[in-house]
């Protein structure tokens, strides 16, 4: 009797234990609308696929454990699967197509990831405009393993082409792009007064959490802040040991989260993000906000 109630009592500490961790975890749901939109960049118009109208796509943002619905409709003219990039456990459908005109609702449980990771088409012509963040804070109750900063911001590295993709381009060669962008803005440096650049406002001495995506079909991106530095605390939805740097080399399909520290004088500074196999540099600006007075 007394091992059966040791038994009973071990069962029931389990059991417990599984409702607490269960009840700490949310539900979240997206709705992912694939659709034809039309973009102007580099002084022409086209049509792109793109995710409920913008590009990048809209971001994911729930924390570690939670477990997340996403339903795509597929309302535009070719069959498409997603990706999610870093995801532990497996994801029912993630390589069926959706036909156009209809729908699958994936379900993704998160685990031990946490960090930055990122979902995409799984193509290269669709995935060079349907991709988007999938940011994962840590649970309710815990801290970040570094000093917490006062925010964060995703940066996402893409590409332009001024071809329209479709099927027909099952891979895209590096460096084959006719731009690179930062959060969907090309940038001052491809000649067309059009075109927009990002810009991150920041206060003196904030320090923020920088968000990296690489997502450039085939192409390692370099990035880098004028006379700011990083230090690296996350990669590929994990956290890692601290390191520093000038500049960051991330792989295609990479992701890498950095503090950045805006430390330097009144003004602005470039952003810059170029390729390694081409001759294309895209540029962004930090724009500081405050004095050091």
């Amino acid at each position: 009797m007394g091992s059966q109630k040791q038994l009973f009592i071990w069962l029931s500490g389990l059991l417990f234990l599984n409702i607490l961790l269960f009840s700490r975890a949310d539900v979240h749901r997206y709705e992912f609308v694939l659709q034809e939109s039309q973009f102007t960049k580099l002084c022409s118009t086209k049509n792109i696929l793109t995710v409920n109208g913008s590009f990048p796509g809209p971001e994911i943002r729930v924390r570690k454990g939670d477990t997340v619905f996403v339903n795509v409709i597929n309302q535009g003219n070719h069959a498409v699967s997603m990706k999610w990039e870093g995801i532990e456990d497996s994801v029912d459908g993630s390589d069926d197509l959706i036909q156009p005109g209809r729908n699958f609702t994936y379900e993704i449980e998160l685990d031990d990831e946490i960090g930055t990771l990122w979902w995409h088409a799984n193509s290269a012509w669709a995935s060079a405009t349907v991709h988007g963040a999938f940011v994962i804070l840590p649970e309710a109750d815990e801290n970040y393993p570094f000093p917490t900063p006062n925010s964060d911001q995703t940066i996402i590295l893409g590409s332009w082409f001024k071809q329209e993709l479709t099927e027909a381009n099952e891979t895209l060669a590096p460096g084959s792009s006719d731009a690179y962008t930062i959060n969907g803005h090309a940038g001052e440096t491809y000649g067309c007064t059009n075109d927009t650049t990002y810009e991150l406002q920041v206060d003196y001495q904030g320090l923020y959490l920088l968000r990296l995506v690489n997502a450039v079909p085939n192409d390692t991106m370099v990035f880098s802040i004028a006379y700011h530095s990083f230090t690296i605390v996350g990669q590929n939805g994990a956290y890692t040991r601290r390191s520093f740097a000038n500049s960051l080399t991330l792989a295609p399909g990479q992701t890498i989260d950095v503090l950045f520290c805006a430390n330097q004088n009144l003004g602005h500074y470039y952003i810059t993000a170029r390729s390694s196999s081409s001759r294309h540099t895209t540029t962004g600006m930090i724009r500081y906000t405050t004095t050091s007075s």
